[in-house]
Formats: C-alpha cells, structure tokens, sequence
C-alpha cells in the first residue's frame, strides 16, 4: 500500500495539487488506522490531503482514476463450491455430521490459495498507463510534437484551463484581504516576547488587471500560441478587461473559438517574423488596451530575421504599461542564437519565462497571476 500511496500522491501533484511532505505523513498514517476499504479511505485521503475545498473535485477525480474497481466478478464462495453441494446424496453429502473431504485432498486446498491470491487489476493497469501518457505528453516539446498529439493535447485543454483558474481565484482572494507582511508582523511580535499573536497584511492590490497577449503564429511557435490562448481565453473573468492579437509581421486581432485561433482580418502565416515592424504598429495604434492597469503578455522566440529588433519600442510600451511578461517557447539553450534578439527585449520586461513544453507554459501562466 505504500508504493500505492506515493504514487497517487505523486498523481495528485501531477493534477495540480500540492500535498507537502508533513501531510503524506499524515495520510499515510490515516491509512494504517483506517484501512483499504474503498469510500473510508477516500475520506482518510481527502482529510489529510485537500486544503482547499475547491480541490475537492480534483481529488475525487484523481481517487477515482487511480483506485478504479477492478470488473465484478464472481464470489469466492461461488467459484469454490463443489458440484452437488447442498443435495442430499452422494460425495457432496453430509456423512456422520461433517462434510465429506474432497477426493483430491491437498489439490483442493492449492486451488484455494490460488484463487485467494489477488489477480491482475485491468483498470488500474489502465489508469497506470493512461497517467504516464498524459505526463510524456505535458513535457513534451510543442516544436516535436505530431498531429495525433496535438489533438490529444486540445483533450486536455479543459481540465488545465480549470486548474488555472482554481489557482487564480485563491491568489486573486488573497490580493482582495492583503499578502501576510512578515517584517511588520515579526516587528509587533518583538513587542510581545516574540510571539507573533497578531499577523499584520500589506494593503490590498487595486481592483483586477487589463491583459493584452500577443501571440507569435509563424509556424515555429503556432502550437504554443494555440494553447496559451486555450488557457486564458476561460481565464478572462480574472482580469478587468482582455484582448488578444496574433502577428508574424504585423499585429492582428483575433479570438479563440471553438479550439482555434480566428483572426478578425487577413494575417499572412507565410510572412517572414518581423517583431520590430510588429511593435512599431502596435505603439502607433489607437484604441489599443495600453494603460497604466495593462499586463503586456508576449509569446514567441524573438527571432526576427535580422531585421531591426526596435527593443527601443518596447521599452517605450513598457512606459505606459503595468508589466511586460515574455514567454518563450523554444529551449534556454537556443535564446540568442542565429537570428533571436531575445536579449534586446528581455532587459525591458519584468519576467523572461520559458514556454516549451504544455507543463512549462501552465507553470508561466501561474506565475503571470503573481504579477498580474
């Protein structure tokens, strides 16, 4: 049950969840008293693992998946009950107030430790299989994957989208009441013997962010832009106001519908990256969502042909901006190599985030609620 146990925590983690090592601890010692028997060691689970009743859902869904009942099959009693048990005569009988042994003797009794023995269990085997794929999946590079995984990638589209959104909702309640300030707090304790009776919280952020995202659809990042817009097209609720533009050598508005990305007018994909020409319009543009309360959020590799960066334009929108976040999803070890200026336009940006692979870009999604 040990090795049971790990691995449905480590499932758990994988879903979004993070039970710390104090509170394995703790399951696993509800284990031992409460025992294997399914629906008390679900609530034995859920007791010592879900600090948020928001994951409630999560966890009976991950519990399900990975403690799956395995098919019904006959009872014991059934499948060990000799032929003619129960009738009057013959060597099924009773004779002399006890049952007659079975001619085979030892053989019979072999067979019933067979069948005591627990066989193969086809769904969690199943379960198994279908997590280790779900995680290759989620590591896997968009720039290597295949037509069969992108679509098997849009299926998990949902369920990554809600979890962003769970953990979100904790970070925006958080900024409503005020972060916990430890400076302050450790001060007034020192007033009291050093016991921090009373937690003192900074001030409340103002009211929710604009979100501007910026998306590179040239062939070499079209999969990451397509999943980005994804998960932030549920997102919207979160900020104040939204909008979306895609460019590859100019900007272009667009929405997520029906699991594609829509332009709203012509955008040649066959045209060569041009970020600078791409910032140039976007500075001259009127009506455009660019404000003090404005979360700038650009993905793509910042390779722009050698064509002029114009970083100078992108420290200028950073002027009249809240943020400027920059996910790249291609590897660390290509940033700056060939024709990427990633470093002409990181020192104008609050956060540099790597965006490779589906489980790097939800992770930089989580990180853009901390500054968003």
């Amino acid at each position: 049950m040990k090795e049971q146990l790990i691995g449905f925590i480590d499932a758990l983690r994988q879903a979004g969840l993070t039970p710390s090592v104090s509170e394995s601890l703790d399951a696993a010692a509800a284990v031992a008293r409460a025992g294997i028997e399914r629906p008390v060691l679900r609530e034995a689970l859920a007791a010592t693992l879900v600090k948020d009743h928001a994951d409630r859902g999560t966890f009976d869904d991950v519990f399900d998946r990975y403690f799956a009942l395995p098919p019904r099959s006959r009872s014991r009693s059934e499948s060990r009950q000799p032929p003619g048990a129960g009738e009057g005569g013959g060597r099924g009988g009773l004779e002399g107030g006890r049952a007659q042994q079975p001619e085979r003797g030892r053989g019979a009794s072999t067979e019933e430790r067979h069948e005591q023995r627990p066989g193969p269990d086809p769904a969690r085997d199943r379960a198994a299989r279908e997590l280790a794929e779900r995680r290759a999946l989620l590591a896997k590079p968009f720039r290597e994957m295949d037509g069969r995984e992108i679509e098997a990638l849009r299926d998990l589209v949902s369920e990554l989208s809600r979890r962003l959104r769970v953990r979100w909702s904790r970070r925006i309640a958080r900024a409503r009441r005020g972060r916990l300030d430890p400076r302050r707090t450790i001060r007034r304790a020192l007033t009291r013997g050093g016991v921090p009776i009373e937690l003192l919280l900074r001030a409340p952020r103002p009211g929710k962010s604009d979100l501007l995202a910026l998306v590179d659809l040239s062939y070499s990042t079209a999969t990451a832009a397509d999943f980005l817009l994804a998960l932030l097209t549920p997102a919207g609720r979160f900020f104040r106001r939204t909008a979306w533009f895609a460019y590859v050598d100019r900007p272009c508005a667009v929405s997520f519908e029906g699991g594609h990305v829509v332009p709203h007018e012509r955008i040649d994909l066959n045209a060569r990256s041009d970020f600078g020409a791409v910032l140039k319009a976007l500075a001259e543009a009127r009506g455009v969502l660019l404000g003090r309360n404005t979360v700038l959020l650009v993905l793509g590799d910042a390779r722009n042909n050698r064509r002029p960066p114009r970083a100078d334009l992108l420290q200028s929108l950073r002027r009249r901006v809240r943020s400027v976040v920059w996910l790249n999803p291609e590897p660390r070890e290509r940033w700056n190599t060939g024709d990427s200026v990633m470093a002409s336009y990181q020192r104008h940006c609050d956060a540099l985030l790597a965006a490779g692979s589906p489980r790097s870009l939800a992770a930089a999604l989580d990180e853009l609620a901390r500054v968003a």
